[in-house]
């Protein structure tokens, strides 16, 4: 017979269940032994029904079992240990010449505990790398003891409120940049007359184009207004004739019509000097 495969997580619990139905949640029952019987403790005197032994590996609570002894009730239960429970129906109870109890440690406080538990029919069959604990009504309970690795505790996920997942700085898309010499390349150039015709149809927006860090310009929040004696031509439309015959006068042109020479100020700077 080849040997068992070792299980690498601790016994956490023992006990008694009459059923499926009675075994909690948690717990594994062993409904046949390593032999191929049917592990239904049934053969006692005075039984009504049968029962079965369940194991648990849920180490939610903190607690391993330690080791584990099958007494008569003759004996006194040994320090430290207890009775293991039953979850038996009113019509079920348990044989009580031979009782299973247990040590219940804390998970960090040992390094080695119970890994599992198994039941064989016939008491000249062995199981490799287990011990035998005794008998109970024709049964042979055998249990594997051997050091184990504390899970390690993961971290709860917290439930976050829909609030704050909105505030999330992960959901937020960044903009994509835009270079600095974008807006001199893309825009038009017009005429500063022009340019102030369209604020007067338009309200002023400022517009971040990079070259400020913050995008922040002193004007922000100053609300645009016309001076009262400007008002009434601000109303006024101006027709597309008078927007046709304006001229856009050229860099020389205003450099011919605006010529100074400077000479009063040079035939001054000479009578001054000694």
């Amino acid at each position: 017979m080849s040997a068992p495969s070792v299980p690498s997580r601790p016994i956490s619990a023992i006990c008694w269940a009459s059923n499926t139905s009675t075994c909690p949640a948690s717990f594994t029952m062993i409904s046949s032994t390593e032999d191929g019987a049917a592990a239904n403790f049934t053969r006692g005197f005075g039984l009504k029904a049968g029962y079965f032994l369940c194991y648990s590996k849920d180490l939610s609570g903190g607690t391993v079992v330690s080791d584990v002894q099958v007494i008569s009730e003759k004996d006194a239960i040994p320090p430290g240990f207890c009775f293991i429970p039953e979850f038996i129906e009113s019509k079920s109870s348990v044989w009580k010449k031979k009782r299973v109890c247990v040590r219940i440690v804390p998970l960090h406080s040992v390094t080695s505990a119970i890994l599992d538990i198994r039941l064989t029919a016939k008491s000249k069959m062995m199981l490799p790398q287990y011990t035998c604990l005794g008998d109970i009504l024709g049964y042979v309970l055998w249990c594997l003891k051997g050091p184990f690795t504390s899970p390690v505790p993961q971290a709860k996920p917290r439930s976050l409120s829909i609030d704050m997942r909105q505030l999330s700085l992960e959901a937020a898309t960044p903009l994509p940049l835009r270079p600095n010499n974008q807006s001199s390349q893309s825009q038009p150039k017009i005429s500063r007359r022009r340019s102030n015709l369209d604020h007067m149809n338009h309200t002023p927006e400022v517009v971040n184009d990079g070259s400020s860090s913050h995008g922040i310009t002193a004007m922000d929040g100053v609300p645009f207004a016309l001076h009262p004696r400007f008002e009434s031509r601000a109303i006024e439309k101006v027709s597309v004739t008078d927007l046709e015959n304006i001229r856009i006068k050229s860099l020389q042109d205003i450099e011919n019509e605006y010529n100074y020479t400077f000479t009063i100020e040079e035939k001054a700077a000479t009578r001054l000097r000694p």
